[in-house]
């Protein structure tokens, strides 16, 4: 079962994980039903996480078999429920770009959000289009999500750009992407093409970089200003645990000045 859950995981295209992830939902609760580990999001306790990732970058014990919050999800969530206000604030426009299936049910919900979402080619999005040129007018939103997209795009500056473009002055994004605090500089070589290069060199197959830590470098570049959140200076290691969230991983909320 392990092999055919990894194999599935590493095979399926995007559109069809999706999809069948409604379906494993059901039944991957209690399978894994315990009280060792938490998922913030749903608020439900399993014995133990999913295993998730390539080859290359596989981890143990990361993913919720309820609503499929990964780490770096868990760890926006906290962010947005402990240390903004984005579900206080009295009205907020929302861009969410590849939008996660673990929030979009809860996002949708929100009676101060008027929210849209949008992706390439996602069968749970609003609007589809490419990033490097965003079909929508400029100083529209408050909040912008982009997660984990900027590994996969041509030009990663550009629609950077687009998205401090179509945010209000005064907005605020969170862009995650995969990043290796081992390297100074982001890895980007064009001549690595073959599915199984890019993934030897940055994780996954369909990733065309693997950004380091002049992450936040492109962010200014586009015109954002840049505030670094570190949740564990707020924190008990103990919970880090508990939720399975990454101690190392760093929130930049990209800000677009007044």
């Amino acid at each position: 079962m392990k092999k055919l859950y990894k194999f599935l995981l590493n095979a399926l295209p995007r559109p069809w994980l999706i999809r069948l992830s409604y379906v494993f939902k059901f039944f991957a609760p209690w399978i894994y039903r315990g009280n060792k580990v938490e998922c913030p999001v749903c608020n439900r306790t399993f014995s133990k996480f999913l295993s998730y990732g390539s080859a290359v970058a596989h981890r143990e014990n990361v993913l919720c078999p309820y609503d499929l919050t990964l780490e770096r999800h868990r760890l926006m969530w906290l962010y947005l429920r402990d240390y903004s206000s984005f579900f206080t604030a009295a009205s907020l426009n929302v861009l969410h770009m590849a939008p996660e299936q673990c929030f979009l049910p809860i996002f949708k919900k929100q009676a101060n959000l008027n929210y849209l979402t949008a992706d390439i080619e996602s069968p749970i999005a609003d609007m589809h289009f490419d990033l490097h040129q965003i079909p929508l007018e400029d100083n529209r939103f408050d909040v912008v999500f982009c997660n984990h997209v900027m590994e996969h795009v041509n030009d990663p500056r550009q629609c950077m750009r687009e998205l401090f473009r179509v945010m209000k002055p005064g907005g605020w994004a969170i862009m995650q992407v995969p990043q290796d605090m081992n390297r100074e500089t982001t890895y980007e070589d064009p001549t690595i093409v073959s599915p199984e290069d890019r993934e030897k060199h940055y994780w996954q197959k369909d990733h065309v970089r693997l950004f380091g830590k002049d992450y936040p470098d492109y962010l200014r570049d586009a015109g954002f200003e840049v505030e670094t959140f570190w949740l564990k200076n707020h924190i008990d290691a103990k919970i880090f645990e508990r939720f399975r969230i990454s101690s190392d991983e760093v929130l930049y909320i990209a800000k677009k000045g007044v």
